[in-house]
Formats: C-alpha cells, structure tokens, sequence
C-alpha cells in the first residue's frame, strides 16, 4: 500500500516524499479514507504511530479542494491539544505536510502574550492548533471565530480531561456548529472518553490499531526497586553504569524536577529541566538542546510527556511513577519510536506499589523487576500482577517465647510429669473489726 494508493493529492504526496514518507502505519491506513470521506472518527493507537498524518494529510486535503475563502478572525479547522508543547509539535507537522499547498496554519497555547496571536488570526487561519484555555481566551476577546469551521479534532483527549479541561471543552462546543466533522485520536480512551464521544461524534468509524492501553512492543521495559531517599543516588549509579548517552526523566513534581537537575548540574553532569513554571522560551530552548544532544539528561514534569518527539531517543527513566496509569503508556512512548527499539526504566519505591499495580494492569503485563548491589530496599516492594493486584506475603508466625520447662495454663502448671498441681491453700477470712466509738456500759 501507497499513499497514493489512498487518494491523498499530488502536494501532499511530493511533501511527504520529501519527508522520508515510504508506507503508511496501520493507523493512517485506515483513517485517511475515513477522514476524506468525511466521517466522524474514533481512532485508538499508541504514540509514535503516526496519528498526526493520520488526521493531518486528508484534513488538509479536504480544505485544500473545497477551496473557500477563510473570513477575517475565523478558522475552517480546529485540533485541539492538551499541552503547548503538543501544539507545536502538531503544528510543526501540519506546516510540513501543507509546504505546497495555498493554506494558512497556525498554533496557538498559554504562557506567551496573547497580543500576537490575535493579530496573527485577524486575517483567519485555515487550520488552527490549540489548547483549549487560550483558545477560550481568543473566543471571549471575539479574536477567533467559528461559523466556518467544518472539522474538530481533538488529539489526546484523554489526557485533557485528567488535566482537567472538561469544563472548557464544554465551552468550546457550545461555540462551535452542530453540523461538523469530529475526530478523535488518542493512543488510550478511558470510559470517560468513551461516553463523551458518545454525545458529541455522529455515527463515529472506530479504529483500534492496537490492543486498548498497551505500550510499544519495540521498548523493553523493567522496574528497579529502592527506598525512595536513595533514588537520586540510584540514577546517577545506573547512568554510569548503563553509559547512558541521551536519557528523558520523568519526575513527579517541580521541584523534584529542580532538585534532580541541581544535583546532576553539581557533579558536572551536562543537565536541564522543564516544567509548567519555566517560561514557554526557557522550555523550549532546553528542549531543541537535548534533541540537538547539547544535553545528555532532561528532566520533565508530566507536561512533557505527550508532545516529545525525540528522533532514536534511547532511553527513557520513570523516577517517580506516574499518578495517571495511562501516562505511563505515553512517557515510555517517547521510545521505541517509528520502529526504533527503546528502554524505559522506573525506579519504585514501597509507596508507590499501588500506582505500580494500575500500570500493570493497564498494560497487561507484570515488569520484570531488579534489584541492584548496594540499593535494595530496607522497605519492600510488594510483588505485584498483571491483574492489578497487590501480593501480600502472609506473616512469618511468631516464634515461640524460651521457657524453663513450665507452662502456664490457667490454673494448672505442666512440670512434664502427670502429677495434679497441689491444692490450693484455703482462704482464711479476717474479721471485720467495728471501728465506731464504743458504748459505755450503765
């Protein structure tokens, strides 16, 4: 199969050549001739799969041959994203796909000044990327509108609802027209996701090109366990020891993030963190460095963890596990990539054996565990199951107190012979003694 074999018109076909482009995944396989046709679509695939091109290419085919004139402040399509780094990413993409075509793109998000981007969409935007709080911003200010929009996307949308934007998306849809085109993609759906698509998408096409929730096979996955003050200790010992080159770690926090860094940065490791409290500037500066291997270790928030694309990124380190199972599945996606092989390591510590469980049973698999020389755990790790089970050991019975031959039972004392103990002495009974002032006799 080709994607011309597809239907996909002649620029796209020469930008995609350009690309590198050979064969189409699985995913866009089946979602370009859906998309075309203009089908509602619910699309399931795992990251790294190539969903981008899989709504990208026919949705621009599509404004490209229908040809209208884009009003002043107004978008014909809209994808909506989680993050901005996920923006852009997705908007680098679509720019790439539409070089030959007469279209105008564009991505707006938070954490930079609003100003320009409402001049930017003053003259309209054919394709817009976005996340949903700024795009609410623009919509209230009357800088964007919506009556010619033909086609929503919303790509993770999952992973807008756990960050919360349920609210805002209400928002959005009640701005847009009911008549229009819906795709989703993601690489996981909770039942969340499932209800909301059943009330906003018509008679949607379901694609599953993959199990539900189950990570790349192309990445190797274990687990380490140790107590959670040694993790940082831990991390370096393995970087060293593993010679790691280029390594994306996740941690929990912001100041997890900081304090990593800061420690890595001390012994002359070449380090850098991003986090939603770093300027979008500073984010993406420290991002184009570790991709240009400027930086050997990045250390993130879950803000990261969609939106990374990181050509042949070997290594990815879970130094806390995720809150969200599913994020899980996205962070070591950052791996493995376009048919590359990948390692993703987590270290765990004992409390975390209940988020430990839900990725197990999210994935369907139980990680393979090791303990390294010098760093097991004075807190055990429970052993967990695929099932999402916590695997208890039953307690060690106690051991039995050293006596000196006698054992106390009740009222008898066993001295190892067959002898009745010996009666017990009677209770003499002590008179009571009247202790009022006597009678004098008359």
């Amino acid at each position: 199969m080709t994607f011309a074999s597809l239907g996909l018109i002649e620029p796209l076909l020469r930008a995609l050549e350009t690309l590198g482009y050979q064969t189409p995944t699985p995913v866009q396989a089946q979602a370009i001739p859906a998309v075309l046709a203009g089908r509602d679509l619910m699309a399931a695939a795992q990251t790294g799969t190539g969903k981008t091109a899989g709504f990208g290419l026919p949705l621009l085919q599509r404004l490209t041959q229908e040809g209208a004139v884009v009003a002043p402040n107004s978008v014909r399509a809209l994808i909506l994203v989680p993050t901005r780094e996920l923006a852009e990413q997705v908007h680098a993409n679509i720019a790439e796909y539409a070089e030959h075509l007469p279209l105008r793109t564009y991505a707006v998000y938070g954490g930079v000044s609003i100003n320009p981007q409402m001049m930017k969409l003053r003259k309209g935007v054919d394709l817009l990327v976005a996340t949903p709080g700024r795009l609410l911003d623009l919509f209230r200010q009357n800088a964007v509108k919506f009556s010619q929009l033909q086609t929503l996307v919303l790509d993770e949308a999952d992973r807008m609802l756990d960050l919360g934007f349920s609210e805002e998306l209400r928002d959005i849809y009640k701005a847009l027209p009911k008549k229009r085109q819906t795709l989703l993609f993601s690489a996981t759906f909770s039942e969340a996701i499932r209800a909301m698509a059943g009330q906003t998408l018509d008679n949607p096409l379901s694609i599953e090109v993959s199990p539900r929730n189950v990570a790349a096979s192309t990445v190797k996955q274990w687990i380490v366990t140790v107590d959670k003050k040694r993790k940082p200790e831990l991390f370096i010992h393995l970087l060293k020891q593993q010679h790691w080159k280029q390594v994306l770690v996740f941690a929990k926090t912001r100041k997890g993030v900081d304090e990593l860094v800061d420690r890595l940065q001390g012994l002359g490791i070449n380090a850098d963190g991003i986090h939603g409290d770093k300027p979008q500037a500073t984010r993406q500066r420290a991002l184009d460095r570790f991709k240009a291997s400027e930086v050997q270790i990045l250390v993130a928030t879950d803000v990261a963890a969609r939106g990374l694309d990181i050509e042949e990124l070997p290594t990815v380190v879970n130094f806390d596990l995720p809150i969200v199972a599913e994020d899980y599945v996205h962070r070591i996606g950052r791996t493995g990539r376009a048919g590359l092989s990948g390692e993703a390591i987590s270290l765990v510590c004992a409390d975390e054996v209940q988020l430990l469980a839900a990725i197990e049973a999210l994935t369907r698999q139980t990680l393979r565990r090791i303990q390294e020389p010098d760093f097991e755990p004075d807190h055990r790790v429970p052993e967990t199951s695929a099932s999402g089970e916590v695997v208890k050991k039953p307690k060690k019975p106690k051991k039995p107190k050293a006596s000196s031959g006698k054992r106390n039972l009740g009222k008898w004392v066993d001295s190892g012979d067959s002898e009745p103990a010996p009666a017990a002495k009677p209770v003499r009974k002590v008179p009571v003694f009247n202790t009022g002032p006597r009678k004098r006799k008359p």
